[in-house]
């Protein structure tokens, strides 16, 4: 009532504006306004330490981001296959009770985590019960991740086993299976076995390619004769490519 007495002796002001400051003064208030911040804090603060210290039990960082397309049966055969892996009495136990009743997925998906996580000799275990199941059929890509699995860990030994097992049932490596089974015996000391899977690859059906010839000329600088052989045959293959020669007295070659 005030402020309209005092307006109606101020014909300045509009009747537009009068309007407005009427309004304004019976607007309802909002709960969410005019509150006590101090009071805000209050309440928030308890749902932010829920949210700090409550923790569901999944593993974080990128490992479980590796694993979410992982079944639980799955993961709990990994997680049990790595717990009893150094006693051979209760790993056998597990697996005759929780791995062999798994589904054909699920068997598959913990051989490709038992690899990606380098727990070789695990993932080799797991590829003979495959092998062992009515419904396997021989696959490339199966004995391909195994065996550059194994040449990565320098299990060459077990990695051979497995190239004969694929040999004979008629599957063929392709490119990157022989390039990482060649470094594999680079680093493991054997030039002669990685001349040997270079002379079978080169019997390849599939066309060359550029990456197991330059492992075999990398890794072979400290034998130039058997790398003049290599250099020779990938001048012929690649002609257009350059291939870099160190200084000869740096690897004793005079």
């Amino acid at each position: 009532m005030a402020i309209r007495a005092f307006l109606s002796r101020t014909p300045k002001f509009s009747s537009s504006i009068l309007r407005i400051l009427t309004n304004r003064l019976h607007l309802p208030s909002s709960p969410f306004q005019f509150q006590n911040p101090i009071r805000e804090s209050r309440q928030i603060q308890p749902s932010f330490e829920f949210g700090r210290f409550f923790h569901d039990g999944r593993p974080r960082g990128p490992l479980w981001r590796g694993k979410k397309l992982i079944g639980k049966e799955a993961l709990f055969v990994i997680l049990g296959l790595k717990r009893f892996k150094d006693d051979e009495e209760k790993l056998e136990k597990f697996i005759k009770s929780h791995v062999r009743r798994l589904l054909k997925m699920d068997k598959i998906a913990v051989l490709a985590e038992l690899e990606r996580q380098e727990e070789v000799e695990l993932a080799l275990k797991m590829f003979k019960i495959i092998q062992k199941e009515d419904w396997y059929k021989p696959d490339i890509y199966l004995y391909k991740d195994l065996i550059v699995a194994l040449a990565r860990s320098k299990k060459m030994e077990e990695a051979m086993q497995v190239w004969e097992s694929m040999k004979k049932e008629e599957l063929f490596p392709d490119s990157q299976t022989y390039a990482e089974v060649i470094r594999g015996f680079l680093r493991y000391g054997s030039p002669s076995d990685a001349m040997n899977i270079y002379e079978d690859m080169k019997k390849s059906p599939d066309p060359p390619e550029e990456l197991p010839f330059r492992i075999l000329l990398k890794g072979l600088l400290p034998h130039p004769l058997l790398r003049n052989r290599v250099k020779q045959d990938f001048e012929e293959l690649f002609p257009e490519r350059h291939i870099y020669d160190p200084p000869e007295e740096i690897f004793g070659m005079r």
